[in-house]
Formats: C-alpha cells, structure tokens, sequence
C-alpha cells in the first residue's frame, strides 16, 4: 500500500448527502478482484449518460476537477452496501482523501485498508472547504496527516482528528499483509520453537 503523508491537490466538491456504495461503484463492474482499472467507472451512472457520452456538469468531468485527488462530500458517505470495490474505484480514480461530515462505518474503514484518508469535520469546516473546492483549479488544498491540519488556498488551517494506529498505518504504507508482515521476525523465531518443542507436527 503507498504511504500517505502530506498531498497538495486539487479538492472536487459533491455536495450530496447519503452517497452510497452503489453510486460509487455500480453493481455491475464488481466481477473483477483487482484493484486497478475501476476508476474509470467511479460514479459511473452520474458521469455518463445511457450511450456512455460523459454528462457535462457532473464535477468529475469538468476540466477542472479530472484530475482531483480530494473530495469533500456530503453526510453519510460510503452508505450502503458493503463493497470494497468503492475505494479501490476512488483510488484508481486518483482520491486520497474523502472529507465529509460522517462516513458509513464499513466504506471508513475500507478506506484506511487501501491508502486512502477518510476525514470526519464539523459541517462548518465541511461547508468552508466545499466553498473552498467551487473554485476549482486555482485553489489547491493541503492535507498534512502527520501534522492532522487541513490548509486552504487562503492560509486558514483546520486540525482534524485521526486513530493514532490507523495514522501509523497510512504514514507506513501499512495494510493487513504489512502488518503481519512488520512481525515476520517473531513469527519464524515462533515457528522455529515450535518446530523444536514439536517435531512431530
């Protein structure tokens, strides 16, 4: 998983509450088990019409925000089903952070898994921020995890909130493999007394 420490990008605003999974990601590209090649249909059913022709105003398509890698959303984002294909959609699009108000529990936690950041504010600073990505490319947002500040193309600093293991996690590149991974030492040294105490196993 790629670490994530500081990103400076441009923030894509979707001022919708209650986005759940399946505008995500829909249904019918969940077939695939990799992680790659999702982002192409990331809100698929917003982004283009029936004949597959992009829709002009839907925010990910404007020239603006094709290459964002913010996206400050709405209440309860990532509700619905359970499909770990959504962040694997919003980080093959190219976001590594999602700010919104609440996240459903599920899509929050899969976040974290694969590299990307999940960020719970008050609505206030959800509404500063989503004012702050209206102005599209001329305004960049800074979001430091090591620090836990989030800075606007105005100076102003928001501070946020994060677990301190899910933090060590991202700033480490961290996933589940990694993690058991990090104690491969003790695990052999494990296995090797076993392997003394029962040689007959």
């Amino acid at each position: 998983m790629e670490k994530f420490d500081k990103l400076t990008g441009i923030a894509a605003p979707l001022p919708m509450m209650n986005v759940d999974t399946d505008m995500i990601i829909p249904k019918q590209f969940l077939k695939t088990i990799k992680r790659s090649g999702l982002g192409v249909n990331l809100f698929d059913e917003m982004r283009y019409d029936q004949d597959g022709n992009e829709i002009s105003d839907f925010v990910l398509n404007k020239p603006a925000y094709r290459n964002a890698q913010i996206l400050v959303a709405g209440d309860n984002f990532g509700c619905g089903s359970s499909r770990e294909h959504a962040p694997w959609a919003l980080l093959d699009f190219g976001i590594r952070v999602v700010i919104a108000p609440s996240f459903a529990d599920i899509f929050y936690n899969n976040c974290f898994k694969n590299g990307i950041l999940p960020i719970v504010l008050p609505q206030e600073d959800v509404d500063r921020l989503m004012d702050d990505a209206a102005r599209g490319a001329n305004a960049t947002v800074t979001v430091d995890l090591e620090n836990q500040t989030i800075s606007g193309p105005d100076g102003g600093t928001i501070a946020f909130d994060v677990d301190p293991f899910r933090k060590h996690c991202l700033l480490n590149g961290l996933d589940d493999i990694g993690l058991t991974l990090e104690k491969a030492a003790a695990i052999d040294a494990f296995e090797v007394q076993a392997a003394a105490a029962r040689p007959w196993v």
